[in-house]
């Protein structure tokens, strides 16, 4: 089984986004032996910079855009004109969420919008210039033998254009606002859950329309990259459904969710079920990993979380390691392994160093660990293949401000 070596790097810890950049960058892996490179989501941040909660499940970020000349948009007729009429819209109201504007735009009355055609056009044509980008970097990366690897969160943010456009697909009242919002439980990411904020599905209207904006979101991925992780893959198996007004997540419940039948779905806009990576980190249940398996999708493990409690049952160790997960030294939400291993128990720092050579740092250690075990994708976070520290991090989950800001330089790459 050929096994590929994967760089996680977003393309803003880029020094500065354009061509010369992206293409050095490419040109780098493919010097270094990396064939595949994983990014966070594309699509336009929230307020607080987090791609995880985007103002579109579509749309591509028009920051990362560096030519103006413009691509082809044909294939993307379903949510191209909801997206900018929400876009013109939303500038004109200083940025209010859709939920708070006049109340026959809130409710997409049909005259009211056709006033604003003229406006929108502006946001289409970002979108043709943000298609054109990435068709210079997919391009660039395929000569050089990469593939890209995208990321999709399973759900996304209430003050959004999918979400405006098609609010009977959402857990809404009468106003368009939620009684419950996602997030997860208390797990090893904190004692108090996360609570996310975005909104839940009602799964039943979604099936009853095809699962078409399943569909047309999971064709849309592929059309960018070569390989797309499912963010919290459980939810498509259940969600933590948090009361809107509460401060954390812990007083939550779960929701059922549509499983097989919503995966079928999702396969069959897929070029092959091992192009979907499902994220089923944290503490899941036998049904969920059962799931995955009959579904032919591969999992993920991340090695940080597989030095302590009972070895032989921790499923992040290696030695519990299957053909069908893919390997993470850490993901965006771990620390640099350097400021995981500072801040280390004893008792993980005792068996890890059982494993260490004599002459190896603890991230060349966590490396060939993922080198040697037997999947089809290792990924190495880009700050632990520099060995760099824990100001570094991307993200600190549950915190609001100070993320997704990292960059890193040309000079520690040569």
């Amino acid at each position: 089984m050929e096994r590929k070596k994967c760089v996680l790097c977003h393309i803003t810890s880029m020094p500065k986004i354009d061509r010369n950049n992206s293409l050095k960058f490419i040109e780098w892996m493919s010097k270094n032996g990396y064939s595949v490179w994983q990014m966070l989501p594309i699509n336009p941040p929230d307020q607080y910079n987090s791609p995880y909660s985007s103002t579109s499940a579509f749309a591509g970020w028009d920051k990362i855009s560096f030519d103006e000349s413009e691509g082809d948009i044909e294939d993307e007729g379903f949510w191209l004109n909801d997206w900018a009429y929400y876009s013109a819209i939303k500038e004109e109201y200083n940025g209010a969420p859709w939920f708070e504007w006049p109340e026959k735009l809130r409710d997409r009355d049909p005259v009211e919008l056709s006033k604003w055609d003229e406006k929108a056009t502006r946001f289409i044509r970002q979108q043709k210039i943000f298609q054109n980008t990435w068709n210079i970097i997919r391009t660039d990366a395929k000569n050089a033998g990469v593939e890209l690897f995208g990321d999709i969160p399973i759900f996304i943010a209430h003050d959004s254009a999918d979400v405006w456009a098609h609010r009977d697909l959402f857990l809404l009242d009468e106003n368009g606002n939620p009684e419950f919002v996602s997030g997860v439980p208390p797990d090893y990411f904190s004692e108090t859950g996360q609570k996310w904020g975005t909104v839940l599905y009602n799964w039943a209207a979604h099936k009853a329309d095809n699962w078409r904006w399943w569909k047309e979101r999971i064709s849309r991925a592929f059309r960018l990259f070569d390989y797309v992780r499912i963010d919290h893959f459980r939810g498509i198996h259940s969600s933590w459904a948090v009361p809107v007004g509460d401060e954390d997540a812990r007083n939550g419940h779960w929701q059922d969710g549509p499983g097989d039948d919503l995966l079928k779905q999702i396969i069959a806009c897929a070029p092959h079920p091992s192009k979907i990576i499902a994220e089923d980190l944290g503490i899941i249940p036998t049904e969920v990993t059962e799931l995955r398996k009959r579904n032919n999708l591969p999992g993920m493990i991340v090695l940080q979380f597989g030095f302590d409690g009972d070895l032989e049952q921790n499923p992040n160790n290696p030695t519990n390691i299957s053909e069908d997960q893919v390997v993470y030294v850490a993901t965006h939400d771990n620390d640099t392994t350097n400021g995981w291993w500072e801040g280390a128990n004893q008792e993980i720092k005792t068996n890890l160093s059982k494993l260490k050579k004599e002459s190896e740092t603890i991230v060349q250690l966590l490396i060939r660990l993922a080198e040697e075990s037997q999947t089809q994708m290792i990924v190495i976070p880009l700050q632990d293949i520099l060995e760099l520290g824990s100001d570094s991090r991307m993200n600190i989950p549950g915190k609001s401000t100070g993320n997704w800001t990292w960059k890193f330089s040309w000079d520690d790459l040569n």
